[in-house]
C-alpha cells in the first residue's frame, strides 16, 4: 500500500491487566476520534477505535521496540508514516481538540 506523507505521532503501549496482558496498543495522541477528547487508537484485533487517553496510559506500561515491532509493521503496511513518541504534548492535543469541536 502507498505511504502516506504526513507524519503521525504514535505511542505504543503495552496492557497490563491479565485479561489483555501482553497485548500492545497504538494510541494516535493528535487524531481525535470523538467530540469527548477519546483519541484513535489501533491493535492487532479489533484494529481503529476510540480509546480514553488518560486510561490507556494508567493500565499499560510504556512497549518496548521488540514488543510493538509487528504492530508498526502493520500500520506502516496499511500506509501509515509513524513518528514513534514516548507522551503527547496536551498543548498540542488541546489545539486538535478544539479544531475538531469546531467541525
Amino acid at each position: 500500500m502507498k505511504k502516506d506523507t504526513y507524519i503521525t505521532e504514535v505511542i505504543f503501549r503495552k496492557w497490563n491487566r491479565k485479561d489483555f496482558k501482553g497485548d500492545i496498543i497504538a494510541l494516535f495522541p493528535y487524531d481525535v476520534w470523538s467530540y469527548r477528547g477519546d483519541v484513535t487508537s489501533y491493535e492487532h484485533i479489533g484494529q481503529h477505535g476510540g480509546a480514553e487517553y488518560n486510561h490507556c496510559i494508567n493500565m499499560t506500561v510504556p512497549a518496548k521496540e521488540e514488543d510493538f515491532k509487528d504492530l508498526k509493521e502493520e500500520l506502516e503496511y496499511i500506509g501509515y508514516n509513524l513518528k514513534v513518541i514516548n507522551k503527547r504534548n496536551y498543548k498540542k492535543y488541546l489545539n486538535e481538540y478544539n479544531k475538531m469541536r469546531k467541525l
